[in-house]
């Protein structure tokens, strides 16, 4: 079993930063391939970022983040990161991570297993 935590989240001004964290308990974090998803009200859940397992080395992004958004992750503080910049109206949402027991991340929500609460990013105009 693994327990996700996200934190990080908040009200930013359009154009404004944050960095989301979400950190995991349980099994070893290494060995787990890492997403984050965002859902928005009255929207359905969407992929936004995925990092591979172990050293992270590949990585994914939906088009519409891709050159704000940056996924990484810290093994040794079991934690994996988002670091949006130049934050959008449209980018507020509810931010969830996800972890799946594999080698790559995939962009599906039913490619993981364990999802955390998520954390309310709201940016505005």
């Amino acid at each position: 079993q693994v327990q996700l935590v996200e934190s990080g989240g908040g009200l930013v001004q359009a154009g404004g930063s944050l960095r989301l964290s979400c950190t995991a308990s349980g099994r070893i974090f290494s060995s787990y391939a890492m997403g984050w998803f965002r859902q928005a009200p009255g929207k359905e859940r969407e992929f936004v970022a995925a990092i591979s397992s172990g050293a992270g080395t590949n990585t994914y992004y939906a088009d519409s983040v891709k050159g704000r958004f940056t996924i990484s992750r810290d093994n040794a503080k079991n934690t994996v990161y988002l670091q949006m910049n130049s934050l959008k109206p449209e980018d507020t949402a509810v931010y969830y991570c996800a972890a799946d027991h594999a080698r790559w991340g995939s962009i599906r929500i039913d490619g993981y297993d364990y999802w955390g609460q998520g954390t309310q990013v709201t940016v505005s105009s």
